[in-house]
C-alpha cells in the first residue's frame, strides 16, 4: 500500500519537496553570514539590512512559503487522497481484496500525512533558524518598519511549531472533506478556502485565548502616546493608543478606562489637546525645535492623570513566544486527530 500511495502521489511529493528542500539548502548556506553580521554590527544590524537585497528578500520568501505550504498540502495532498479514489470507483477494487478499509486509509494517510508534516517541519526549522538574528535584534529594541517582532501575527505563524500544526490540520481536513464531497475539484477548492480562512482568523479568534495575557494600567504621557482615533466633524477622540513598554510584545487590546475602571467610549473634547505633536517645523508650534512638549499638551496629559483616565493594556510579552507556540501547535494537532477520527468513522460506516 505504501508503494501504491507513492506511485499515486509522487509528482505532488516531488514538486513540493523539491521546492522546500531547495529553500532549506539556500537558507542553510546564507544563514551563517547573517548571524555573523549580527554579531559584528550589533546595534546597527537592522539598519544594515536596508542596504542589502538578498537577505530582506529571503526573509519575505521564507514567510510566504510557510504560509503557503499548509493550504497547498491540504488542497493538493489531502483533498485528492481519497476523493479521487471515490470519484473514479477504484476504491472498490482495493476493498474487494484482503485489505480492509481501515488499513487502506491508514496506509494512505500515514505515509502522505507524515511526509507533509516532515516537509513543513524542515522548512519551518530552516526559516526559524535563519531569521533568528533578525528576531533577536528586533526583540532587543532595534527599530524597523519592515521587520516585526516574532510575537506579531504576520511573523508568529511562520515560525517554530505553528506551521507544522497548520500542515497537519490542513492535510486531515482535506482528507475529511474529500470523504464527504467525493469530488476532487470540489474538495480541493473547499479545503483551500477553509485552510486560508483559518490562517487569517486564528490570530484573532484562537491565539489570544490560548494563554492568559499580561495586563497593565498606564498613565498617558508624551513618551508613551502612539496615536488617537477621532471621528465626527469636530474631531472627537474615541480611542487612545499607547506603547506597552514591553519590547517585542504583541498587544491584544488598548482601552481607555476612567477612575472607576470602566471602559470609556468617547473621551472629553479637551483630550484633543493631547494629540501627538506635529513635526518641529510645523506652523502650529505644538513642539519646539528640541522636541519639548508644549504647555498646552502638558496640561492635557496632567488633566488626564488627575481625572483618573488610564490605558488598560493586554498583551503577550516576547518571552511567551514558545508557550503560545506549543499551545497553538497542540490545538491544531488535536483538530487534525479529530478530523482523522472522523475520516475512519466515515469510511467504515457511510461508504459502500
Amino acid at each position: 500500500m505504501i508503494w501504491l500511495t507513492w506511485r499515486q502521489f509522487r509528482v505532488q511529493l516531488l514538486v513540493v519537496g523539491s521546492v522546500v528542500l531547495a529553500a532549506a539548502i539556500f537558507l542553510a548556506v546564507t544563514g551563517p553570514g547573517l548571524a555573523d553580521d549580527y554579531q559584528r554590527l550589533t546595534t546597527t544590524f537592522i539598519r544594515s539590512l536596508g542596504f542589502q537585497r538578498l537577505n530582506p528578500a529571503l526573509y519575505v520568501i521564507g514567510q510566504v512559503l510557510l504560509y503557503a505550504v499548509p493550504p497547498v498540502i491540504g488542497a493538493f495532498w489531502g483533498a485528492p487522497l481519497i476523493s479521487r479514489e471515490l470519484e473514479t470507483g477504484t476504491h472498490r477494487l482495493v476493498w474487494s481484496q484482503s485489505i480492509s478499509r481501515g488499513r487502506w486509509l491508514v496506509s494512505k494517510m500515514a505515509f502522505t500525512g507524515l511526509t507533509a508534516v516532515a516537509i513543513t517541519g524542515l522548512l519551518s526549522l530552516a526559516v526559524t533558524w535563519w531569521a533568528d538574528p533578525i528576531d533577536d535584534a528586533i526583540n532587543a529594541g532595534q527599530d524597523s518598519n519592515t521587520y516585526l517582532p516574532r510575537m506579531f501575527p504576520p511573523v508568529f505563524g511562520a515560525r517554530g511549531l505553528v506551521p507544522v500544526g497548520y500542515a497537519a490540520f490542513a492535510f486531515a481536513l482535506g482528507v475529511a472533506v474529500g470523504l464527504v464531497v467525493r469530488r476532487t475539484v470540489v474538495a480541493l477548492a473547499v479545503t483551500l478556502a477553509a485552510v486560508i480562512l483559518v490562517q487569517v482568523l486564528a490570530p484573532t479568534f484562537i491565539r489570544p485565548h490560548l494563554l492568559a495575557p499580561t495586563e497593565s494600567y498606564l498613565t498617558v504621557t508624551q513618551d508613551n502616546i502612539r496615536g488617537f482615533m477621532m471621528s465626527g466633524p469636530n474631531g472627537r477622540v474615541e480611542e487612545i493608543e499607547v506603547a506597552s513598554g514591553a519590547v517585542g510584545a504583541w498587544k491584544l487590546s488598548d482601552k481607555t478606562v476612567d477612575k472607576a475602571g470602566k471602559t470609556v467610549g468617547t473621551l472629553p473634547d479637551w483630550v484633543i489637546d493631547c494629540a501627538p505633536p506635529a513635526p518641529p517645523d510645523s506652523a502650529n508650534g505644538v513642539v519646539s525645535s528640541n522636541g519639548a512638549v508644549s504647555a498646552k499638551a502638558a496640561a492635557c496629559y496632567q488633566r488626564l492623570a488627575d481625572e483618573g483616565y488610564r490605558q488598560h493594556l493586554k498583551y503577550f510579552t516576547a518571552d511567551k513566544f514558545w508557550q503560545v507556540q506549543w499551545r497553538e501547535f497542540g490545538f491544531f494537532l488535536l483538530l487534525a486527530c479529530a478530523l482523522a477520527g472522523f475520516s475512519f468513522w466515515r469510511i467504515r460506516r457511510d461508504l459502500s
